[in-house]
């Protein structure tokens, strides 16, 4: 899959290239603005912000909320409002039930609307809209961008909190360092069905 170049809008800040020329981009498609899972996520990547910036990748968030909403929450990196969910479509990302439905979900979920409760009662968080636009039920999914826009490594998510870590994003723009010109294919959910 190769990702023809265009310009972003976050929320805040200046627009963005994708691909960007000097290099890698971490695409990633969130949920809503506010989610307990991905706010337990986005702090996983805050903590590691240099290292992923040492590695040459550049973190783009994705959600499926308005910008009025997502403007609420301060996260570290650019995010993008798609809330007509048009750029989801374009990379194949999908909702299902199985989001919050997969076993494999249920703890991480548990841990991380504790996790949320305690942050939005000291004040520290926002609480997610009670009606988030797009729903509750999508599912994650992750592009590595290289600057000549071959998607060089791909996952869709196959439940709520199933994303790359940031060990994984490591080690895929390490990959990806090595060679960009072989690309792998793109896995989809949709194909081992």
């Amino acid at each position: 899959m190769r990702v023809t170049l265009r310009q972003l809008t976050p929320v805040t800040g200046p627009p963005i290239s994708v691909p960007d020329p000097d290099r890698l981009i971490h695409l990633q498609f969130r949920r809503f603005a506010g989610c307990p899972v991905c706010n337990l996520h986005v702090q996983s990547l805050r903590r590691r912000k240099d290292e992923i910036e040492a590695a040459g990748v550049r973190e783009v968030l994705v959600f499926h909320s308005p910008a009025e909403e997502l403007r609420e929450h301060e996260l570290p990196f650019p995010v993008i409002a798609d809330p007509d969910k048009k750029l989801y479509a374009e990379f194949g990302v999908e909702s299902s039930p199985r989001a919050l439905l997969n076993p494999r979900a249920w703890l991480p979920i548990i841990r991380a609307v504790a996790r949320s409760l305690v942050a939005i009662a000291r004040g520290r968080e926002k609480a997610p809209s009670s009606d988030p636009v797009g729903g509750r039920l999508g599912l994650p999914a992750d592009f590595l961008i290289a600057p000549d826009g071959t998607v060089v490594a791909s996952k869709y998510g196959t439940h709520a909190d199933d994303q790359w870590s940031v060990d994984e994003i490591l080690a895929e723009a390490r990959r990806a360092g090595r060679s960009t010109s072989e690309p792998k294919p793109a896995a989809s959910p949709r194909d081992s069905s």
